[in-house]
């Protein structure tokens, strides 16, 4: 048996659409949940590493929108991939890093620096996030898509 193992989740939200996360590989809507593949699951299935994974994503999302919104800050979309390393610690096996990679999306160059400020403060209060006992890595990315004038 291997001694570590690799998880994957992303979610994302933009201005025209709806929040939503996924995993690395195609899942029904329908959330029935198998161990994952290494431990005797079924492939292609819901685990709950991958909950655990989609609620960090999905929460890190939904704060930053909290915290856009209470710093009157415009952005046009954020997405999160986040990924979780599972090792080996003494005589189990748990989640010993989460990372998280938030690309968030702005419509004007001057905005980086608030959105780098956004992003820690989202990194600070996500409470998914800060409730894991896990080493958090945040490597965060941010894009400009200035708005096209018709």
């Amino acid at each position: 048996m291997e001694h570590s193992y690799n998880y994957q989740a992303r979610a994302q939200f933009h201005r025209s659409d709806r929040s939503f996360v996924e995993l690395e590989h195609a899942t029904p809507r329908v959330l029935d949940f198998v161990a994952p593949p290494e431990f005797g699951g079924e492939p292609g299935m819901w685990t709950p590493e991958h909950f655990l994974l989609a609620a960090v994503a999905s929460c890190f999302i939904e704060t930053f929108k909290s915290v856009a919104r209470a710093s009157k800050a415009d952005f046009q979309g954020i997405e999160v991939n986040v990924e979780g390393l599972i090792e080996k610690d003494g005589k189990a096996l748990r989640f010993t890093r989460v990372t998280i990679r938030p690309t968030l999306i702005l419509f004007h160059q001057a905005d980086r620096p608030i959105g780098e400020r956004l992003l820690a403060k989202t990194e600070q209060v996500c409470l998914v996030a800060r409730s894991l006992n896990s080493n958090l890595v945040l490597e965060p990315k941010i894009l400009i898509e200035e708005p096209v004038n018709a």
